[in-house]
């Protein structure tokens, strides 16, 4: 399960990264980066060939991660590769259902209690069909992470009453991706989420400044970034998988990671 203990006025960093890319190896290493750059958390991201909720970024970064094999288990047995080797913050394993429903129930929570995964996201299952696998997640201590994206209060107050870890707000409706601006609704939106939550409230999709980081965490209790990281992933891809220039492009990711991170100021 996955409990933040937030001091007063501190904020979450909730980095998202692909499984596998660009290799499973540097995977691990760009976990221990993110660690070393303050995050609280890591969503561990599965490559799936029809990633609904995905802008181009993150689909580029699935159709790399697949080229190499990667899957669902080998995701999950990837989180425990990563604890073997220094992560101790908690892993969060976002994946569409389709992958989940190809396992069985059993042995794809044995999966994740033997590697260490804290919470579940399934981005694609409507909180109205996700309550057998909420069950399920409580039955093995694990966190469901739930989505909210601008509804009826009835149904947000649902969705919020039950949700652990923290609540994950859309900060827009559609794909992930890189945003220069949000509707100014979302004010509003964050603001109704947290008079309903008891447990923090981040914000993600499309944040991917230091400005909009800085905006966001006036509203709400933390940002996750996802998009931006995976990004700047891909641009160093080459160096990272060079052995002579992998430890320089890590450190070059780590310091990009902290612009986002709270623990760092650059004012």
């Amino acid at each position: 399960m996955i409990t933040f203990q937030l001091e007063q006025d501190q904020k979450l960093f909730i980095p998202f990264i692909t499984a596998g890319d660009p290799s499973e190896e540097i995977t691990i290493d760009l976990a221990l980066a993110l660690q070393a750059a303050g995050a609280h958390a890591i969503e561990l991201g599965v490559p799936y060939s029809d990633p609904l909720a995905d802008g181009p970024v993150i689909q580029r970064a699935s159709k790399r991660a697949l080229h190499h094999g990667m899957n669902i288990v080998k995701a999950i047995e990837l989180a425990g590769k990563m604890k073997k080797n220094g992560v101790k913050i908690p892993v969060i394993l976002f994946t569409y259902y389709n992958p989940v429903l190809q396992l069985e129930t059993e042995y794809f929570f044995a999966l994740l209690r033997k590697n260490h995964i804290s919470g579940l996201l399934t981005p694609d299952l409507p909180f109205e069909e996700s309550s057998e696998l909420q069950k399920n997640c409580q039955a093995h201590d694990i966190s469901y992470i739930s989505l909210v994206a601008p509804t009826s209060k009835e149904r947000l107050e649902k969705i919020v009453e039950q949700a652990e870890g923290f609540v994950y707000c859309v900060s827009s409706l559609g794909v992930t991706g890189v945003r220069q601006s949000f509707d100014a609704s979302i004010t509003d939106f964050i603001q109704q989420v947290k008079q309903l939550s008891q447990i923090p409230v981040a914000v993600g999709f499309g944040i991917s400044t230091r400005e909009q980081v800085d905006s966001m965490n006036k509203m709400s209790d933390g940002v996750v970034v996802g998009s931006a990281l995976v990004k700047k992933i891909e641009e160093l891809q080459e160096q990272l998988v060079a052995s002579d220039t992998r430890q320089e492009a890590l450190r070059e990711f780590e310091t990009y990671a902290k612009t986002f991170s709270p623990l760092y100021s650059f004012k």
